[in-house]
């Protein structure tokens, strides 16, 4: 998995929510896909934006989290 910062905000895009960084693309929306049961693949052809390399970077980033780490 690439090192890259997969996961920006800043208010000029979306408020300031998290997104998925160089797209307009928001980290919730993706969360929200995978919990209606949609696949990498399903979201990325309904989002030609994102690759399958950035939704999976969202989802390592969220995963790696310090406030998601066992203390």
């Amino acid at each position: 998995m690439s090192m890259k910062n997969w996961i920006v905000a800043d208010l000029e895009h979306l408020g300031g929510s998290p997104r998925v960084r160089e797209t307009r693309i928001s980290v919730a929306l993706i969360l929200e896909s995978l919990a209606a049961g949609m696949s990498v693949a399903e979201i990325v052809d309904a989002y030609p934006s994102l690759t399958a390399e950035s939704v999976r970077g969202v989802l390592h980033e969220l995963a790696h989290r310090k406030e998601l780490q066992p203390t």
